[in-house]
């Protein structure tokens, strides 16, 4: 399955990961493995690797043949590969939801590209996967992740203590939701 979501004004693209996109994507997680550290878990050297990053990828992509996670690339119209933005954890039934998660290379931060990249993310999520929320949790002082995640309409429900191990500690988050029906009426 390979299709495009654009954003024109943005100059970007989402587009599910290929195999082939392996090299860049590696490229990217060594360039921002330092500034994204304190958001990140600790990995294991291998997780750094050509075949590292290509095993997720095609994890990822029987993942998305089987309704369990998408995992989009984010690209400039050029077709240069500047972050990735996740949907897991999917659950259907009579919870229809799931994760998001996202990042983007630090040096191009502050553009409005991950604001746009969440934007056609939800549009995704909420038209094609008729999914009823979308829920996300960052950490408690990651400003930049907030504001993208209140420019989009999500709403902040609580802390979750402790929840995620993140750079070696495990960390409060701050959990955040969107339902469809509020994506679907609001004008952002």
């Amino acid at each position: 399955m390979s299709f495009k979501l654009y954003n024109h004004a943005q100059g970007i693209y989402l587009s599910l990961l290929q195999p082939q996109d392996a090299d860049a994507l590696l490229e990217l997680r060594l360039r921002n493995k330092e500034h994204h550290q304190p958001y990140e878990p600790l990995r294991e050297a291998d997780y750094y690797t050509q075949e590292s990053q290509q095993l997720l990828i095609s994890q990822r992509l029987s993942d998305s043949e089987h309704d369990r996670a998408y995992m989009f690339g984010i690209f400039q119209a050029d077709g240069q590969l500047i972050g990735q933005i996740t949907l897991s954890n999917l659950v259907r039934g009579v919870a229809q939801y799931a994760d998001l998660g996202y990042f983007i290379d630090y040096a191009i931060q502050g553009k409005g590209h991950m604001t746009a990249a969440v934007r056609l993310i939800l549009e995704y999520a909420f038209r094609a996967l008729a999914l009823h929320r979308v829920q996300a949790s960052i950490l408690l002082h990651n400003d930049a992740s907030r504001r993208v995640l209140e420019k989009n309409g999500f709403q902040a429900e609580g802390v979750a203590r402790r929840y995620l191990k993140i750079n070696g500690d495990w960390q409060d988050h701050r959990t955040y939701g969107i339902l469809a029906d509020d994506f679907l009426t609001i004008r952002i």
